[in-house]
């Protein structure tokens, strides 16, 4: 609730910067929240999630060309261009387990990045600048960071909500019992593949809407938010707050976010040192960031 009311404050204070940086947390704070979904509650370890964050960035600059600024009709858009995505390759992808999935979606991922690269009418590898911000209402653009803020922290709370919702019901029990033991699953009658694609699916849409809001806060379409390294970051993200818990990679994606920001001002290999803060993390902190403020356990 602190944080909360700090986040609600912050774009009051007339710093667009620190605005800023706070809707880039909130941004990278749905993509790892959604990423935990896979791999803290399925038991998926996703390498290829930042496709379906791509697919949301290149919805919210396209859309503008066809005239369409809306944010009602372009977020969810974006979620539905990412799911649609997602419920394909992972029919596909969850076919295998372990290190095959992993380097399936790894796979899908750079498919999609190298269509992105191939589109040379929007500018190829270079990507294209946002033709027109994603409209809030008629006179309120998103590329202004302080609706932009509100808006991403608002979207961030509500698919909290809708991600806890959903993984304290029936289907999200079974999700877990899938990534427990698979087999006695099945010894019940019941198969972990529809619950696994639908989870796969949710958080592909979820991804897609954080990648549209992304969008407007570079004001850039390209294909390098759709490269493996995000992918990582997101990864990164959970981890270091703890996965099987929402929260912890929401303040796992705070903490990159801040420290990507201070580490980079003081040197240039800044992924250096977060990579020795992982390492810390998975020796001394087993719990992560989330068990470390809550002294909570994982579920």
């Amino acid at each position: 609730m602190v944080l909360l009311a700090i986040a609600l404050v912050i774009p009051l204070l007339g710093q667009p910067y620190y605005t800023k940086l706070l809707a880039r947390m909130a941004i990278f704070a749905i993509a790892a929240m959604s990423l935990d979904l896979l791999v803290g509650y399925a038991g998926l370890v996703s390498f290829g999630h930042a496709a379906f964050f791509g697919i949301g960035v290149y919805a919210a600059g396209l859309l503008p060309m066809l005239g369409i600024q809306q944010a009602a009709v372009i977020f969810p858009a974006a979620a539905l261009a990412a799911g649609i995505v997602g419920a394909l390759t992972g029919a596909i992808s969850l076919r295998a387990s372990g290190l095959y999935f992993i380097f399936i979606t790894l796979a899908f991922a750079q498919m999609v990045f190298y269509i992105a690269t191939g589109l040379r009418m929007f500018g190829g590898d270079d990507g294209f600048r946002l033709p027109a911000p994603t409209l809030l209402v008629p006179g309120v653009p998103l590329d202004n960071p302080v609706p932009l803020a509100y808006v991403m922290i608002g979207l961030l709370l509500l698919l909290t909500w809708v991600a806890r919702r959903l993984m304290g019901s029936r289907f999200g029990r079974i999700v877990v019992a899938a990534r427990d033991n698979d087999v006695k699953l099945r010894a019940v009658g019941l198969s972990p593949f529809p619950s696994r694609l639908a989870l796969y699916t949710i958080a592909s849409a979820m991804c897609g809407v954080a990648g549209a809001g992304f969008a407007n806060l570079t004001e850039y379409v390209s294909p390098a938010s759709i490269s493996w390294v995000v992918s990582g970051e997101f990864l990164f993200m959970v981890i270091l707050g703890s996965a099987a818990t929402l929260i912890g990679p929401i303040l796992g994606a705070i903490v990159f976010v801040g420290l990507e920001q201070i580490l980079s001002a003081w040197t240039e290999y800044w992924m250096f040192w977060l990579g020795v803060l992982l390492v810390l993390r998975v020796l001394f902190l087993r719990q992560g960031l989330y068990g470390l403020l809550s002294g909570s356990r994982r579920p």
